[in-house]
């Protein structure tokens, strides 16, 4: 995926809030995802160390754990995407700590050696062009005892919605895969190995059942920016959309695989 693809597609939140609405309403696990994810960050970090966020977005994993975020933690949340910045700031501004926002390039961090205690990177590993260089460099501004989070996707995450996709627009599923594919659940500790003494991986248990068309068209729409070979035009999109609508009047709710998991490299 493009540096300008990545840009288009994160210029703001809508997008990413569009996907999230999805997952939000309709997955199946008994624990929200930012709170399964928040579950994993040593709470002893947290309280008495610094950390930065990479690709934080609009912020959603610290908005949904502000009950659990200490008053004195000391947070630095960045994303390449000045508007995801700004929508940060909005949404967080009720974090119990006061964060420093800042607009960061993953491949050279302005921070010096050693400096944090923990690292998130959640989701967007795989759109770093060099994600070598991005690797060398959170492992340069950790301590070293350090702690790197790394959530992603696994090769089947959304498996039926894509093969929904793919007669009305063509090469979809190879297109979405492309997306992802430089760093998953299948690939990344890999290249996680090389820079950190140990690397674990965790899966999160999840599937979603979707019982209406228009959320699962709205989270479509919002991805077709990324489909760098494959789009919906407005005639195939409308026809997507009476097909899932038949198909869920006809089979039922439509299930989707999730495979989501998070990487914890010390």
């Amino acid at each position: 995926m493009s540096q300008q693809l990545v840009a288009e597609q994160y210029k703001t939140s809508d997008n990413l809030d569009a996907r999230a609405q999805l997952h939000a309403r309709f997955s199946r696990s008994t624990i929200p995802w930012h709170r399964w994810i928040f579950d994993h960050i040593d709470p002893h970090i947290l309280a008495h160390g610094r950390v930065l966020a990479l690709g934080c977005g609009p912020g959603g994993l610290w908005q949904q754990n502000r009950d659990r975020v200490p008053a004195d933690a000391r947070l630095v949340l960045t994303d390449f995407s000045p508007g995801m910045m700004a929508s940060a700031r909005t949404q967080l501004v009720d974090l119990p700590c006061a964060p420093l926002f800042a607009v960061v390039d993953a491949q050279a961090i302005p921070f010096v050696s050693t400096h944090f205690d923990a690292v998130t990177a959640h989701h967007m590993l795989y759109h770093v062009p060099d994600r070598a260089k991005a690797l060398r460099e959170i492992r340069r501004v950790l301590a070293p005892r350090g702690t790197f989070y790394a959530s992603t996707v696994g090769e089947d995450h959304m498996r039926e919605m894509w093969e929904l996709v793919e007669p009305f627009a063509p090469g979809a599923i190879a297109s979405a895969r492309q997306v992802t594919q430089g760093f998953t659940l299948e690939n990344g500790a890999a290249q996680l190995a090389p820079l950190f003494d140990e690397v674990q991986v965790h899966r999160y248990e999840d599937s979603l059942i979707v019982p209406e068309a228009a959320p699962l068209i709205a989270y479509v729409r919002s991805s077709l920016t990324m489909l760098a070979h494959s789009a919906l035009t407005a005639e195939s999109l409308a026809a997507f959309s009476e097909e899932v609508e038949r198909r869920i009047a006809t089979d039922g709710p439509l299930r989707i695989t999730k495979a989501s998991g998070l990487f914890i490299a010390r």
